[in-house]
């Protein structure tokens, strides 16, 4: 069968190469009945034909099933238009709403994101970032600041732009979107001594950011002159059953305490439970306030009181952060500290 100008026809050649390969930019351009330059730039440069020509190429390669090489077609750019976005796990839904406001600012701009996990602690970021970093991304967004000194060194030599995210230092890597985990425990503590309380527990993931919280609070208290608080340890990341477990630790440890600082949400939601179970009233025996503020917060019995983390201003502030530094703008404020907010709620 011939190939007709229009594209209504079927090239056998075009078969061929799907028996023996992917169909290539030539290919289309020739069912097309257009030249390759025309294709390549209806694809990466539309500005450049018309939207009757975009449409018709856009028509013939989804018939095709034609997949364009944005690395080989980056070359003379040096765009991939694919940035890597690094986050722990996607099960913690506390890090999908940053997430979703990366992917969508970067999609608008015609960014895709390629997500990797690096797990609970970051035991694979830095095989992560070999694998990524091979396929030649525009851009990195990290989770948290703590890295192995081969990774920072890989990032470094890479010479694209690094956001790192969900933490404070003055020294990041390249540019940061985050919040202070030490004054967030800090506020906590004081929100809890204003209330009276004096005798605490905590119920909490071993991961490096929600240490940094329990630190905190824990130097706040003992400037208060409290120093004997109870600490309930489960592994990160966070559940409802380990929120249950770590206060059952906690209560039937000895002095119980009045009043429990929780890792996140998902641990306060489940010594909520705990504690109606065993008969406690909350807050008049036993206050509680997690972390994050996720959807649920607002619908537990009594509402949960927790420290509320502007997720989306995570994500949007990162891709612009991204988007700026590829299109060659001087990015004056490269450390951006979102802040936080504690919201009293029914639990405290």
């Amino acid at each position: 069968m011939s190939v007709k100008p229009n594209g209504t026809g079927t090239s056998r050649r075009v078969s061929a190469s799907r028996a023996t390969g992917s169909v290539t930019l030539a290919d289309v351009a020739r069912i097309a009945g257009v030249s390759s330059i025309t294709v390549s730039r209806a694809i990466n440069r539309p500005e450049m034909v018309t939207p009757q020509t975009i449409a018709h190429v856009k028509q013939i390669i989804a018939r095709t099933g034609y997949v364009p090489n944005l690395l080989a077609g980056g070359l003379a750019s040096k765009r991939t238009r694919l940035v890597a976005a690094l986050v722990p796990s996607i099960t913690n839904a506390i890090f999908v709403e940053a997430v979703q406001a990366l992917t969508d600012r970067l999609w608008e701009a015609g960014y895709q994101v390629l997500l990797g996990l690096s797990g609970y602690p970051a035991t694979r970021e830095d095989a992560l970032l070999a694998a990524v970093l091979s396929r030649r991304p525009d851009a990195v967004y990290l989770t948290g600041i703590n890295h192995s000194p081969e990774g920072r060194q890989r990032l470094i030599n890479a010479k694209i732009p690094v956001v790192e995210t969900w933490d404070m230092t003055p020294t990041p890597i390249d540019m940061l979107v985050g919040f202070s985990h030490e004054r967030i425990g800090e506020a906590v503590a004081r929100y809890l001594l204003a209330k009276g309380h004096r005798t605490f527990g905590l119920v909490w993931a071993d991961d490096a950011r929600a240490l940094a919280r329990q630190q905190g609070f824990l130097a706040e208290l003992e400037a208060h002159g409290v120093n004997d608080v109870q600490v309930a340890t489960v592994p990160a990341p966070s559940t409802f059953t380990l929120g249950r477990q770590g206060l059952a630790q906690l209560l039937e440890g000895g002095r119980r305490p009045t009043a429990v600082f929780c890792g996140s949400d998902l641990l306060a939601h489940g010594a909520l439970e705990e504690a109606r179970s065993r008969g406690l009233l909350v807050p008049k025996d036993l206050a509680l306030i997690g972390f994050g503020d996720l959807e649920f917060a607002r619908r537990t019995v009594p509402e949960l009181s927790t420290v509320r983390i502007d997720r989306e201003a995570i994500g949007r502030q990162a891709a612009e952060l991204i988007l700026a530094r590829i299109d060659g703008v001087d990015v004056q404020t490269r450390v951006i500290d979102i802040g936080f907010e504690i919201v009293d709620r029914g639990t405290t």
